[in-house]
């Protein structure tokens, strides 16, 4: 009778365990299918992690919250204490405690780039701690969470606001800074971003092109490098990144070719996590960007951000596009950097983007509050077409400043009708009033453009006229706002000689002679000047033209 009692309490239990499993695949099903239609994730799932960060997780299982919550109770306290290499650490290992808590490694990276980076009076210290931030979000908190829009949104602002804005002291050396690193890697301040995306795009793809066992590298072996990896370092540890030139000669020239393009790729992948292919795509769709200025990369994970988001909408992310793009029109286009003190910067407008601004602004404003006459996305957007108006005329592109100056009516019905040349007259008035140290640039670079443009047509009031309304314009500002450190513009003669420079590039052939023989008449003009000046009882006097 005791055998059969246990026999059966057996088998009921097996039924009853049968039961529960069938129970909880049902429940999982159902679970698993919310998941997908709300396009929901575990918090506990951990993609892309290194060995370290899943054993951790494995290992402490539900008591890593706890060990994480006390780590955030260190950290507060070390904060308090200003002992920032210690928290460092502990934000690390919080990251890897809790690899999925998007939100601890954001407020983290926002705590380095901006609390802890502005107590450090040396400018390097600050750019590291803001280096800190950066990495933290784009090397870490994405790669565990790559569909989370807050992630994005706070490295795009870090670089759209931190590293693009004049906010802080350091601004100069961060946008310094970026760009030669930018130009270290790519090797070129306008690199064939095309060909880069045409590289393979891994080391496996690449192998596969060339077989490690092959004829080419047995070459690269024999020239010192054992393995991809030797050869790699090598090409990055130069500055600018390059191959080796013991390699010079003993590959071909299209085979040395196919290598350093595809180790500026992979390098920018690895280094920055910017895909060449992207890049193409974001110039296709708003024009070429110039991916030395922070604005480009905001716009880069911007993206990145909408691509990987559930549903590829957010309002965060849209704003942060359309604020970069505006600010890369203003001052998207480096013409000089500084890599000996990294005290100052060149930047002038972008030109070619002014449609895609002007697009991405209606789109945008369809997309979110349509039909709203007071959405703050219309209100940028028509900030945008007055500004818009004044930089064109400014750089000679008046028949489209006519054609936005026609779209302003057209925005606001209202707005009484004046001059096209009276309303920019108006604006550059303004803009001296209340200018930052991007506007100011721009117009000061504006008119410079001008007046070189109104001389090579020998217009030389019109020519001289602008040459004096720059000059006003560059020691208004000076005296009024650029003393400050942060807002000083560079010298007016390291100004002039930039866009003299650019107009040498840019402008047809037969154009350019006659700037060239304007220049070369001038310097000869100031060589007899300085001379008469030296001879006893001369009253020479004059203004340079260029």
């Amino acid at each position: 009778m005791n055998k059969f009692r246990t026999i059966t309490m057996y088998f009921a239990l097996v039924l009853l365990t049968i039961a529960l499993l069938f129970g909880a695949s049902a429940v999982a099903r159902k679970l698993d299918a919310g998941v997908k239609a709300n396009n929901l994730r575990f918090t506990g799932e951990i993609k892309n992690a290194p060995v370290m960060v899943t054993f951790t997780t494995v290992a402490l299982g539900s008591f890593r919250g706890i060990v994480a919550d006390l780590l955030w109770l260190r950290a507060g306290a070390l904060q308090e204490k200003q002992n920032y290499f210690e928290m460092v650490q502990l934000a690390r290992w919080i990251t890897d405690l809790q690899p999925t808590f998007s939100g601890a490694t954001a407020y983290l990276a926002w705590n380095m780039a901006y609390n802890i980076s502005v107590t450090c009076s040396n400018y390097e210290e600050r750019w590291r701690w803001v280096n800190e931030g950066v990495r933290l979000i784009r090397d870490q908190a994405i790669e565990y969470n790559p569909e989370d829009p807050v992630l994005y949104k706070d490295l795009a602002w870090i670089f759209q606001h931190k590293l693009g804005n004049v906010l802080d002291d350091a601004n100069l050396l961060y946008k310094n800074r970026l760009a030669i690193q930018m130009m270290d890697i790519t090797g070129s301040a306008e690199p064939s971003w095309k060909e880069l995306a045409a590289a393979p795009a891994s080391q496996s793809e690449f192998m596969k092109k060339y077989s490690e066992d092959g004829k080419i590298w047995q070459i690269v072996k024999d020239a010192g490098f054992k393995d991809f990896d030797a050869l790699y370092n090598d090409f990055r540890s130069r500055k600018p990144a390059a191959l080796s030139p013991v390699l010079n000669g003993k590959l071909g020239s299209s085979i040395l070719k196919d290598f350093t393009v595809f180790l500026r790729a992979e390098l920018l992948r690895r280094q920055l996590k910017l895909d060449p292919d992207v890049i193409v795509e974001i110039n296709e769709k708003y024009g070429t960007l110039d991916w030395r200025v922070p604005e480009s990369q905001a716009i880069y994970w911007a993206t990145m951000g909408l691509k990987r988001t559930p549903g590829h909408k957010d309002l965060s992310l849209s704003r942060l596009i359309t604020q970069s793009l505006y600010e890369s029109f203003r001052s998207g286009r480096l013409l000089m950097v500084n890599d000996k003190d990294f005290s100052n910067i060149v930047v002038a407008p972008n030109i070619a983007l002014v449609d895609a601004v002007y697009r991405t602004y209606d789109e945008v404003h369809q997309a979110y509050d349509a039909g709203n006459n007071y959405s703050t996305f219309r209100s940028a957007k028509i900030n945008f077409i007055k500004e818009a108006i004044g930089i064109l005329y400014n750089f000679g592109k008046f028949s489209k400043a006519k054609e936005y100056y026609e779209l302003l009516m057209k925005e606001e019905d209202h707005r009484k009708r004046e001059d096209l040349e009276a309303f920019v007259t108006a604006q550059w008035a303004e803009d001296v009033r209340d200018a930052g140290v991007k506007k100011a640039s721009e117009v000061i670079s504006g008119l410079i453009f001008k007046s070189i443009f109104y001389l090579i047509y020998n217009d030389n009031d019109a020519a001289l006229a602008n040459e004096r309304l720059a000059r006003y314009i560059y020691a208004k500002y000076s005296a009024d706002i650029g003393s400050m450190e942060r807002m000083k513009l560079p010298s007016y003669k390291q100004m002039k000689r930039v866009v003299v420079e650019q107009c040498l590039k840019t402008f047809p052939p037969q154009m350019v002679l006659i700037l060239k023989a304007k220049i070369a008449a001038e310097q000869t003009e100031n060589q007899i000047d300085s001379m008469l000046k030296k001879v006893p009882g001369s009253n020479v006097s004059g203004e340079r033209k260029l």
